[in-house]
């Protein structure tokens, strides 16, 4: 009985069928966890073999670009905040919060002095940008990379959840210092 309810439900029209996301043509905006697209215009997409395939390398900059969780604000006075540490893929530069739709010029001016950090100023140097599985910051961080003439960029969609899975390595990072 319970096997024809299921096998039912499955064929009404609303049930839920695997559907590819559209690339946009635009950054993407809140919300920034969800299904996202296979592709990046101008990037190549890798897996998670691919990835580490790549780091074995040590050829190639790996950028973090996990937004910093920000201080609760009305905090009582004296309260002590400590932040969640990031443990990510070794070797890995974290610049946090370049990943948004929308950046200050600040962060603007912050993301790519951290890319030239990494990259010895070279735009053909091959970088990967993650984040977490299902995130759309390091979507956006690679299409921007892209926009300032970045050349070998790479978008690994499953990032450091992929990455685990995997049992891959991985370290504590700090966050590059902002100015």
């Amino acid at each position: 009985m319970i096997r024809a309810v299921i096998i039912a439900l499955c064929m009404l029209p609303w049930a839920v069928v695997a559907q590819s996301v559209v690339e946009p043509d635009e950054y993407r905006n809140h919300p920034y966890r969800g299904p996202v697209p296979d592709s990046l215009r101008g990037v190549t997409v890798i897996n998670t073999d691919s990835a580490f395939a790549l780091w074995k390398t040590d050829h190639v900059v790996f950028v973090d670009v996990l937004p910093r969780a920000p201080k609760p604000k009305n905090l009582p006075e004296g309260t002590i905040w400590r932040e969640k540490s990031r443990y990510s893929i070794p070797g890995s530069i974290w610049l946090p919060n370049v990943g948004y739709g929308k950046l200050a010029e600040i962060t603007h001016d912050y993301f790519k002095r951290g890319l030239n950090k990494a990259t010895s100023g070279n735009v053909d140097h091959p970088v990967v940008f993650f984040c977490l599985a299902e995130c759309w910051m390091s979507w956006n961080a690679a299409k921007r990379a892209v926009e300032y003439g970045f050349t070998h960029v790479f978008w690994f969609p499953e990032g450091t959840d992929g990455w685990g899975f995997q049992d891959y390595p991985t370290q504590k990072v700090a966050a590059e210092k902002e100015p």
